[in-house]
């Protein structure tokens, strides 16, 4: 009975052992660190100077709204955290004296790129199933009110209080959001808590992946800035285009 027992406890330590191997030479990932406020180099400039309207265009490596969540390899043995990415994103703000209003913020979850390609492949058509939901969108449904203006190279804390769209499915949503004015640019950081259930989604399964949580967060780390005399002249001729071919089809 002693050697049976002393065999049984051998084998686990071996399948363990290669359990613990195969994922740290095959299956292994590291995970992006979480988003925070970056520490930018301040401008002067006067409080009212902060008063505008502020975007962010799609394409700048320094944005990004992504997802954080644990999968659990080889048998449930191990845990690993998997993060994705994209800059494809989209957003707009206004800022008069301690108000926040007109916030959108849209993502496009088809780019989003972890360390896995096989993972990446896998949420375009299942779990987030972003080539059929391709958007993540949230919209601001109540103004934000500031204590104060915020001074240049300040941290603050807020809430935003909006309806966030995933997978097909828009929910109302509060989220604490950090942000930092560096003069020229509003920085905004933030993590809102998403459970799959709530937006109808399934838990993407792979070979390697013996589960995944039923639950992740949505991080963002975005810069918005004003637009220059370029983007309003780019913006005017969107504008006429999109009137031109409205009236053009009107005409039809």
């Amino acid at each position: 009975m002693r050697r049976l027992l002393t065999v049984v406890i051998a084998l686990v330590v071996v399948v363990a052992g290669s359990a613990f191997a195969a994922w740290y030479f095959v299956f292994k990932t590291d995970s992006a660190p979480k988003a925070k406020i970056k520490q930018t180099a301040t401008v002067a400039a006067p409080g009212t100077a902060l008063d505008g309207t502020y975007t962010v265009k799609p394409g700048n490596a320094s944005n990004f709204v992504g997802y954080r969540v644990t999968e659990k390899l080889v048998a449930s043995i191990v845990e690993n955290t998997a993060t994705g990415r994209t800059d494809n994103v989209t957003g707009t703000l206004t800022i008069s004296g301690t108000t926040v209003s007109n916030v959108t913020v849209t993502a496009d979850l088809r780019s989003l790129r972890s360390d896995q390609g096989g993972r990446d492949g896998s949420i375009q058509n299942e779990g987030l199933e972003s080539n059929r939901f391709p958007q993540a969108k949230f919209v601001l449904t109540q103004p934000i009110t500031l204590a104060a203006v915020p001074a240049v190279g300040e941290t603050i804390t807020t809430r935003a209080t909006g309806d966030f769209t995933l997978h097909g499915v828009t929910k109302p949503v509060v989220i604490t959001l950090e942000g930092r004015w560096d003069g020229t640019r509003v920085q905004v950081v933030g993590t809102l808590p998403i459970v799959f259930g709530d937006y109808n989604i399934e838990a993407p399964t792979a070979p390697v992946v013996a589960s995944v949580d039923d639950h992740a967060a949505m991080e963002l780390q975005l810069f918005f800035e004003k637009p220059t005399a370029d983007d309003r002249v780019t913006r005017r001729h969107e504008v006429r285009g999109s009137s031109a071919a409205h009236v053009a089809g009107l005409s039809r």
